[in-house]
């Protein structure tokens, strides 16, 4: 789990680069001819973002596209040292 979203489940997915020789067959060429494939990634934009869960602070790895729709909620700085501090008492 260490490239992959924790809420959505999004992760690194694998694709194919073409390279292409030759001009189009409407501008007067012979038509493109692929001269070489490459393996490629795409990997998802990725943070790490304290997060509540359950009422707690939480870090969490989150791609952006949760961080936009508001999937989750962020904690605000300091919650950690609150809570111990009502713990306590």
């Amino acid at each position: 789990m260490a490239n992959e979203c924790e809420i959505c489940g999004k992760k690194t997915t694998f694709g194919v680069k073409y390279a292409r020789r030759g001009a189009a067959k409407k501008k007067g060429g012979s038509g493109a001819k692929i001269s070489g494939k490459t393996n490629r990634t795409f990997k998802p934009n990725l943070q790490k973002v304290r997060a509540m869960v359950n009422g707690n602070a939480k870090r969490m790895t989150v791609c952006t596209c949760c961080i936009q729709k508001g999937k989750i909620e962020k904690a605000p700085r300091g919650i950690r040292k609150v809570q111990l501090a009502a713990a306590a008492k």
